[in-house]
């Protein structure tokens, strides 16, 4: 059975003689000379009258609005049909949720003022929470970008390049230099530990007359590993890529 549709251009909550004869599957005039019986009786109100615009010609309808235009179209519904109650509770309750939704008038200066007004206040909201996360969410990404680090070997074989290419071009970038403590090892230098592309892992501890001496590994980090491979593609050295 089809039901009656109230749209938001419509927020009305109320429900009408025609609706009910709808509702009940009997004939409208059937439903009126119920409501006025009752109404005779003194077991509801008589509910006003209004024009209803058919396909047709105009109908005469009562209307049944508010709480005790609720209490009164139940009471009919039971007299006349009492298994359909349960559906006209159901048709008031959509209603009452259809009322409740804001209904959007754009051609009301003071509704798209307030709008605008809720939807400002709403993006500040969010600013303000942004700007709380994003010193976590930095430190989330150091954290990750210091955890997780790779050989200087393995870097050069994810970016594609053979690993002594790979050493000179960190060092033409500036990205390590040699140590002069006669060892020659690779040395991150600071700034990029600062920028969290480069880590220095100790590898090893010796203890010396002079005290202990410490051995550390340049490797570099997820963050920088992404860097770099943008880096060599762009330089041209990964095989098969132009300069």
């Amino acid at each position: 059975m089809n039901m009656p549709i109230l749209t938001q251009n419509n927020p009305k909550q109320s429900i009408d003689s025609d609706e009910i004869s709808l509702l009940v599957d009997s004939r409208s005039d059937n439903v009126k000379r119920a409501i006025e019986r009752l109404a005779i009786k003194g077991v509801i109100t008589l509910p006003p009258m209004e024009e209803k615009q058919t396909a047709g010609r105009p109908a005469i309808v009562y209307v049944f609005s508010g709480e005790k235009g609720k209490r009164d179209s139940i009471i009919v519904v039971a007299q006349l049909c009492p298994e359909f109650t349960a559906r006209l509770v159901d048709r008031w309750q959509e209603l009452e949720r259809n009322a409740a939704q804001p209904v959007m008038d754009l051609n009301n200066p003071e509704f798209l003022r307030q709008a605008l007004l809720g939807y400002t206040e709403k993006v500040i909201e969010l600013e303000h929470k942004v700007q709380k996360l994003e010193p976590k969410a930095q430190a989330l990404d150091d954290i990750a970008a210091t955890t997780s680090t790779f050989c200087i070997r393995d870097a050069a074989k994810t970016v594609g390049v053979s690993e002594k290419v790979f050493i000179q071009f960190l060092l033409n970038q500036n990205w390590v230099y040699r140590s002069k403590d006669g060892y020659n090892t690779l040395v991150a230098y600071g700034k990029r530990i600062n920028q969290k592309v480069m880590a220095e892992k100790v590898t090893r501890v010796i203890e010396t007359s002079k005290g202990p001496q410490v051995f550390t590994q340049a490797r570099i980090t997820s963050k920088g590993l992404t860097r770099l491979a943008a880096m060599v593609r762009d330089a041209g050295l990964v095989e098969g890529v132009a300069a």
